[in-house]
């Protein structure tokens, strides 16, 4: 039988952070996780569109002022949640950015790189306190298709795209990198004997705002030929929530659509790419991350 949010089991009294919860895949998985019973933290970048959704989603919402593409946002961010809360049982790193123009964030990254992996990053170590201990609480990462893009691995020698830059070879990268943070994080809390279990997800191919930075032909071509075939973001966060509530999960599951080529459907367990297995590389783009983040691990 299908996975739906009809075998989500009960989430009352759990405390779940969404990343990018205002709209799309974010939206759907914090309506899912609200219809049932959890406390959600929209963690959003823009104030206003968070009241919105929080107001479509009713139930139980906190409103989070989190920008990824600034450090200095995510760690307000993270001393936030300290202030609020003595917990948290389910953290959903959701946000991202897909082939926009060439860019950079506030700390000098390159845009998508900086925004969905290295805010992530920085983001989970600075509240991860507030999970390790929690029985039953998980990390999940939201990881794509197009991680198989990167098909050569991280590019460690222009990791912020200075000498040439593709906006699709760039968010494939960046979709690597975390599913790589995703192997490497849960390696380390299986060693630590944590409580807290890290997974991965991807949405096959989901209508939502992300392919808004898409060139202009491109745009087009996505709308009448391409986007027919999209299945809902209802659809599209299934494999989130799954990673987030089902009991028969374990860490470094990774679920998608169950379709032809993965691209719609319902969430079944995945493989990830090769190159997002290679430990030394996993290793590598963590101390790298440690140092332009400036946040450590304990």
């Amino acid at each position: 039988m299908p996975w739906t949010t009809a075998d989500m089991p009960d989430q009352s009294g759990r405390v779940a952070v969404v990343t990018g919860a205002n709209s799309g895949l974010g939206l759907a998985t914090a309506t899912g996780l609200a219809q049932r019973g959890a406390t959600v933290v929209l963690a959003c970048r823009n104030p206003a569109r968070a009241e919105q959704a929080a107001a479509r989603i009713g139930g139980r919402t906190e409103l989070l002022q989190l920008d990824l593409a600034s450090l200095d946002s995510v760690r307000a961010a993270a001393a936030e949640l300290h202030r609020r809360h003595e917990r948290i049982d389910l953290l959903v790193n959701n946000a991202g950015v897909m082939i926009p123009p060439h860019q950079r964030t506030a700390d000098g990254f390159e845009l998508q790189f900086g925004t969905n992996h290295l805010g992530h990053f920085a983001l989970t170590g600075l509240v991860l306190d507030l999970l390790r201990e929690v029985p039953g609480s998980r990390v999940v990462v939201l990881g794509s298709l197009a991680h198989r893009i990167a098909r050569h691995g991280v590019n460690f020698g222009d990791l912020q795209s200075e000498r040439h830059y593709s906006r699709s070879r760039a968010y494939g990268q960046s979709k690597l990198a975390n599913l790589m943070f995703m192997y490497a994080l849960q390696r380390r809390l299986a060693a630590s004997g944590a409580e807290t279990i890290a997974l991965g997800a991807h949405p096959g191919y989901s209508a939502t705002e992300l392919s808004r930075h898409l060139p202009a032909a491109l745009q087009l071509a996505n709308r009448y030929a391409v986007a027919p075939f999209a299945q809902p973001a209802e659809l599209g966060a299934l494999p989130t929530l799954r990673a987030a509530t089902d009991p028969r999960a374990m860490g470094a599951h990774y679920y998608g659509p169950d379709g032809p080529f993965e691209v719609r459907g319902f969430p079944v367990l995945k493989a990830t790419a090769v190159p997002a297995h290679d430990e030394v590389a996993q290793e590598r783009l963590w101390t790298v991350s440690e140092e332009l983040t400036g946040v450590h691990y304990a």
